[in-house]
């Protein structure tokens, strides 16, 4: 991980890229250049978020989608909610 965020934005820059190149080549659905490709995007969009704060104190807008299910529980309970509020 570079501490630098112009180097740790080229790493995902680069990530994005490599991930197109993936899914324009994907052989099957369940192609594992395209889950590795996807898992990069991952933890160099974490890289640049914590380049980005170190230097400046600031983050962008974007979030990492978590694909735990108990988190989908969470979304279900939200829905819930407002329904009964409704």
């Amino acid at each position: 991980m570079s501490s630098d965020p112009r180097l740790a934005l080229e790493s995902l820059t680069s990530a994005l890229a490599e991930h197109l190149n993936a899914v324009a080549a994907r052989r099957s659905d369940d192609d594992p250049r395209v889950d590795e490709a996807y898992d990069r995007i991952a933890e160099t969009f974490g890289n640049y978020e914590d380049a980005l704060w170190d230097a400046y104190q600031e983050s962008t807008p974007l979030d990492l989608f978590d694909e735990d299910p108990d988190d989908s529980d969470d979304d279900d309970e939200d829905a819930d909610e407002d329904t009964l509020e409704s």
